[in-house]
């Protein structure tokens, strides 16, 4: 059965997109923010799978993207039309990057200095989604002031983005590119 059966509606030609539950607001609310910088992370990480650099890195953006599926469904249902059973971020999504950081951290070994976001094509894109990843953390803390989104959206944000981080460098490491350290 197709979810999706037409994909021009002219609903939001009037400035509004519908909520899960049917709530419409305005295009340029806090929680549509939040939501549409996810989505454009979801696009930035797609962008760094396309380029092909590594099977393993592969695998975990693609488990990431779908996890910012369910963060993205999560923050388009207002807390009152959530119900139990609908996609949202777990415990065990958080407890996951983390433990990607500290094996990665292992395999890599600690930082001594700051280093320039780049690298190769796959290390820069995911650098870039790891800005795009804080940009979204920030409109989810702001969208958290005004209405009640998930207990673990921003902790979940928080630690991607520092797994971003750290699959950069690993992306980089596997492909031979050597980090520039920021010169004081």
């Amino acid at each position: 059965m197709a979810r999706l059966t037409k994909i021009v509606t002219r609903t939001g030609d009037d400035g509004t997109t519908g909520l899960a539950g049917g709530k419409r607001v305005s295009k340029d609310s806090p929680r549509i923010w939040a939501v549409g910088t996810v989505d454009e992370l979801n696009s930035a990480i797609g962008l760094a799978r396309s380029l092909r650099a590594d099977p393993d890195l592969d695998v975990r953006l693609r488990e990431i993207q779908n996890d910012l599926f369910n963060l993205g469904a999560e923050l388009a249902t207002p807390a009152d039309k959530f119900q139990k059973g609908m996609p949202c971020i777990e415990q065990q999504h958080v407890a996951g990057l983390e433990e990607l950081v500290e094996e990665l951290t292992k395999e890599l070994g600690p930082l001594k200095e700051f280093i320039l976001p780049g690298g190769g094509p796959s290390g820069a894109q995911l650098h870039v989604a790891r800005t795009i990843c804080r940009r979204a953390e920030r409109f989810c803390v702001r969208l958290r002031k005004e209405e009640k989104i998930g207990e673990l959206v921003v902790p979940y944000l928080n630690r991607l983005s520092d797994a971003l981080f750290m699959l950069a460098r690993w992306s980089n490491q596997k492909a031979g590119v050597k980090e520039a350290h920021w010169k004081k």
